[in-house]
C-alpha cells in the first residue's frame, strides 16, 4: 500500500499560523494525506508557545517539530516533556527538556519521526546528528522513518541524506525558509528535499518585515523582528511511501497561496 506523507515548512508568526489553519486540511484532503509533520519553531517568530503548538496540532499536524528556536519561548519547556507529538532536536544534550524521536501508530503502521539539528554554522554545541541518527535507528522498529533535519548548510543536509539512504523513508531540511528544487528519491530509496521552505508572508525576508532585514544589512538597528500581514504561502512536500519496502517512490513539492 502507498502512503502519502506531508511535510510542511517552518510556520512563521501569526499570519503563517492562520494560513496553516485555513489551508492544511483542504490540502490533506486533496492529496489524500495519511500523516503530516509541521515544523513550528517560528510560530512566535522566535520559538512557540504551548497554545501555538496546540493550534498547529488542531490545524491537522500529527507531529510538530522544532529547531534552533526551540527555547525561544521558555514557557514551552515543561510542555515538551509532557507532549509526545511535539519534538525538539534529538541531538540536543540530555540536559535539555523534551525528546526528539517518537513513533506514532497509523492504523497499525508505525511511523517514526526523528527531529535533528545541524552543527555546520548553526548549533555546534549539540551532539553529532549523524551518529545520533544511527543510535536512534537501533532503538525500536518502525514501518516508516521520517527525518526533519533543521540545518543551515546544504552540504550537511545532502550528506545526511546519503548517510541514511535506504535506512529512512524520507528526509527533508528545514530552517532556511527558502524551498529548494532538488526533490528526489536517493539511490537506495530515501525521499529527499534539501529545504521545504516556510509557511508565512509572501512579501517578507524569511518571514520578517523586508525593511527590517534591509536595515540590518545596511548596518542599522532593525529592532525586534516583526512578521508582516498580507498574502501568505504554505510550502512543503508530499512523500509517497511504499509499506512493502518502507521506502519512498516519489516526492512532490507543494506551495499553497
Amino acid at each position: 500500500m502507498l502512503y502519502h506523507i506531508l511535510a510542511v515548512g517552518d510556520v512563521v508568526g501569526e499570519p503563517g499560523l492562520r494560513h496553516l489553519e485555513r489551508h492544511l486540511r483542504p490540502l490533506q484532503t486533496f492529496k489524500q494525506i495519511h500523516f503530516t509533520v509541521v515544523n513550528g519553531e517560528n510560530a512566535s517568530s522566535v520559538g512557540l508557545t504551548p497554545d501555538q503548538a496546540w493550534r498547529i496540532r488542531d490545524a491537522g499536524a500529527d507531529a510538530v517539530t522544532l529547531g534552533n528556536h526551540t527555547f525561544g519561548k521558555m514557557q514551552i519547556k515543561d510542555f515538551l516533556d509532557d507532549t509526545p507529538w511535539l519534538l525538539r532536536p534529538a541531538n540536543y544534550t540530555g540536559r535539555a527538556p523534551g525528546h526528539g524521536c517518537e513513533t506514532f501508530d497509523l492504523g497499525g503502521v508505525r511511523v517514526r519521526v526523528m527531529n535533528l539539528i545541524g552543527r555546520c554554522g548553526l548549533a555546534w554545541g549539540t551532539e553529532n546528528p549523524f551518529t545520533t541518527a544511527d543510535r536512534l535507528l537501533d532503538q525500536g522498529e518502525a514501518d516508516f522513518t521520517l527525518v526533519d533535519f533543521h540545518a543551515e548548510a546544504t552540504s550537511e543536509k545532502l550528506a545526511l541524506g546519503y548517510h541514511l539512504d535506504g535506512r529512512v523513508s524520507a528526509l527533508w531540511g528545514t530552517h532556511t525558509h527558502v524551498p529548494t528544487a532538488d526533490e528526489r528519491v536517493y539511490p537506495k530509496g530515501t525521499g529527499y528535499l534539501t529545504d521545504l521552505g516556510m509557511t508565512g508572508p509572501v512579501e517578507s525576508v524569511l518571514g520578517i518585515e523586508p525593511w527590517q532585514s534591509v536595515e540590518g544589512f545596511l548596518g542599522g538597528l532593525p529592532g525586534r523582528y516583526r512578521v508582516p500581514d498580507g498574502p501568505c504561502k504554505m510550502q512543503g512536500a508530499v512523500f509517497t511511501l511504499d509499506s512493502a519496502t518502507g521506502l519512498c517512490t516519489a516526492v512532490e513539492r507543494v506551495d499553497i497561496r
